[in-house]
């Protein structure tokens, strides 16, 4: 089974395109873990060709906030339905068993004893700056993140979060994460 991990960084905010729609902002860049080859890799919106031969090949995508943000976004600049890939948002997991969102920062802290290197105001500011390396050292970082969350998550069945110097568990049923079966090519572009 082919899984991705994956994050992405955008050029803008929403307050700059007056709607709360991810579709709207404009990539900066996408980065990703693939299982099968072992490496993290980016890309730069005018790069994205590059990404969706992985994409295409993959059987589960993995991110944080993912189904909300990262995948309409992604979307945009894809030729078929990204929708059509299995993905596991492992935010969404964790509002599902505790009720409430919560930050990665938040889960890093809790889980790994790590804090996440930048923050999505900060990887904007670097755009416009033109420090693209400081934007993808930031992304990976976050990718390398939610991988290592994910095998926590997979390995233990739950996740700590850090709030108020306190660390609270979240009890997770990772049993249906993986697709039982390959789906080998996902064939989402129109043939």
């Amino acid at each position: 089974m082919r899984k991705v991990v994956f994050d992405i960084e955008t050029r803008n905010l929403f307050s700059d395109v007056g709607k709360n729609d991810p579709a709207l902002l404009d990539i900066s860049v996408v980065c990703i873990y693939d299982y099968e080859t072992d490496k993290y890799q980016s890309f730069l919106e005018e790069e994205l060709s590059q990404l969706w031969p992985i994409i295409e090949k993959a059987d589960l995508l993995i991110g944080y906030n993912s189904d909300h943000f990262d995948i309409p976004l992604l979307n945009k600049y894809y030729p078929g339905d990204l929708t059509k890939i299995k993905s596991l948002d492992i935010l969404k997991e964790l509002r599902n068993s505790f009720g409430r969102r919560m930050k990665l920062d938040q889960i890093a802290e809790g889980t790994l004893n790590v804090k996440k290197s930048g923050h999505g105001l900060e990887a904007i500011t670097w755009w416009k700056n033109g420090e693209i390396d400081k934007i993808k050292k930031y992304c990976l970082d976050d990718v390398k993140i939610t991988k290592e969350v994910y095998e926590y998550a997979r390995k233990y069945n739950k996740l700590h979060f850090k709030e108020g110097g306190q660390i609270i568990d979240v009890k997770l049923d990772t049993s249906n994460w993986e697709p039982i079966e390959s789906n080998g090519m996902t064939h989402t572009l129109p043939f």
